[in-house]
């Protein structure tokens, strides 16, 4: 299914800082909760992650990520995720973030 450039425009994908990480022991699959900051017009999301193959709490605290930002917001379990960080997902269902280069300033939007 291809998408034109107006879909495309619709999804709002922001760069955040990773500014907590909590242990998800309730999720089915191992996973952490993130809390991002994305800038002060967007403000502080959190989100579930099953990002546990790759990356320790520590790996993640302060890294910049890409995350979506205005997914209707998802209940798992006794949690509320608030954006959808990006990643890549290797064949063995294992994640590798998507991350600017450098540091840049909180809640910039991808194109």
């Amino acid at each position: 299914m291809e998408l034109n450039w107006q879909d495309f425009e619709k999804v709002a994908m922001h760069v955040g800082t990773i500014m907590q990480v909590n242990d998800f022991p309730e999720a089915r699959k191992p996973a952490y909760q993130l809390t991002i900051d994305f800038g002060e017009i967007i403000g502080i999301r959190k989100t579930s992650a099953q990002i546990t193959k790759r990356y320790s709490k520590e790996d993640l605290l302060n890294r910049q990520i890409v995350a979506v930002v205005n997914f209707p917001k998802k209940q798992i379990g006794k949690f509320m995720s608030e954006c959808l960080v990006l990643g890549a997902v290797g064949e063995e269902g294992d994640v590798i973030l998507l991350a600017p280069d450098f540091k840049i300033e909180n809640g910039l939007r991808i194109g």
